[in-house]
């Protein structure tokens, strides 16, 4: 299967076949219409790349340094809830998987395994949390965050509330899930995932719940009256992201973020990164392209660790986002898709794919390190029209 693999987009088709539809849509399903989703891939057509020629290009490296780790490529694996859903120890084997390529990840607040069990598989995992508006609620979460050995976390903040569910919900999906016909047909129809993946886990852990979602353990993945905690959500505020900061001690990194006013009151309040996101597409419908605004966040705030997500898929929308200003992108949806078609193994694949089209565009750019990468290297297709020319001078047209 994987020999058939030749880009991250080849991934989702498999791994539709191989999933329930309730579960696919869960990854692959955005909010409303659709249309910041779609926008998210369409912003990286809005630039364009600008390479030079005859640079010698023999001695490349890719590595970055983040947060005083060095990582051996500027990308990492976004935090999607669920992941053990429909690969076997999915947060486990996401986490393995960066830490063999050394690259850096995020496991998700909605995980399915205990953090305790990832932090010690794979000790250089980012946390992800969704906070609730509740200071004593927030104190627990990172007291047990912290026990648990993470170093960097991450705090999604761009869903206060839970977004249109109409998508999932003409798919069949619902969280928890709902026991009934149109789930066990789907499921028996999808033997591999069902005897694979979730008669695996079943058989060996129990039935899954939100393990991470507050400091004690959460709903079920699988009932029929059980509602998911989303309490005082709406009510977490910059107050609170002060509080966080007083009291955890290691790297703080707010995800969400899309204007640059909002940035400056993250850094304000003492985070030490920010990562510019539009939860790819999930968030508000019509919500900006990150890549749109990436340049402006980056400059009102040089002093702070600016990353994006949303929308990447090749190694050419990587170099562009770093040639913006991004120290590192993420993406999620596709190392999703490769942990349900192949494991560890389509884990490690779409790692490489990604990690090759770098290094090969790399030297199609004319460049030997990432920190060569500025404007000079990309354009907006805006400014390659004639009004906007003006200032070339006249010898440099032949």
């Amino acid at each position: 299967m994987l020999k058939r693999i030749y880009s991250l987009n080849d991934f989702e088709r498999p791994a539709r076949r191989k999933l329930p539809r309730q579960l696919f849509s869960y990854i692959f399903n955005g909010a409303d219409d659709e249309v910041s989703m779609a926008q998210n891939r369409a912003a990286f057509n809005e630039y364009v790349l600008m390479p030079r020629m005859l640079a010698g290009v023999s001695q490349r490296a890719q590595k970055i340094e983040l947060f005083g780790q060095t990582f051996d490529s500027p990308f990492g694996i976004s935090p999607v809830g669920l992941s053990a859903m429909w690969a076997y120890r999915g947060d486990v084997l996401l986490a393995d998987a960066a830490a063999r390529a050394n690259i850096p990840a995020i496991m998700s607040g909605a995980s399915l395994i205990p953090m305790e069990e990832v932090a010690r598989a794979a000790p250089q995992t980012w946390f992800q949390a969704y906070m609730p508006g509740d200071a004593a609620r927030v104190d627990a979460l990172l007291a047990r965050i912290s026990t648990a050995g993470f170093k960097t976390l991450v705090l999604t903040v761009d869903l206060p509330v839970m977004v249109n569910p109409e998508n999932y919900q003409r798919n069949g999906f619902s969280s928890p899930l709902r026991p009934g016909m149109r789930l066990a047909w789907d499921g028996i129809s999808h033997p591999r995932w069902l005897l694979g993946t979730f008669g695996r886990t079943l058989l060996r852990h129990g039935m899954p719940h939100f393990e991470n979602w507050r400091a004690e353990r959460g709903a079920p993945i699988l009932s029929s009256k059980v509602e998911r905690d989303f309490q005082a959500r709406d009510h977490f505020d910059w107050s609170h992201l002060r509080q966080i900061r007083e009291t955890w001690k290691g790297n703080l990194v707010v995800k969400g973020l899309v204007r640059w006013q909002d940035a400056l009151l993250a850094r304000d309040a003492g985070v030490d990164g920010i990562i510019v996101s539009n939860h790819g597409g999930r968030q508000v419908d019509g919500s900006v392209s990150p890549l749109l605004v990436l340049p402006e966040i980056v400059k009102a705030v040089p002093d702070v660790v600016v990353m994006m997500d949303s929308g990447i898929r090749r190694g050419s929308d990587v170099l562009k986002a770093l040639s913006l200003g991004a120290k590192c992108v993420f993406a999620g949806r596709p190392f999703n898709y490769a942990a349900t078609v192949g494991g560890p193994a389509g884990v490690d694949h779409a790692i490489q794919i990604l990690r090759t089209e770098i290094h090969r565009n790399m030297a199609l750019l004319g460049i030997n390190r990432l920190d060569e990468l500025d404007r000079t290297l990309v354009r907006h297709v805006s400014s390659l029209r004639p009004e906007y020319q003006s200032d070339v001078p006249a010898a440099n047209f032949i």
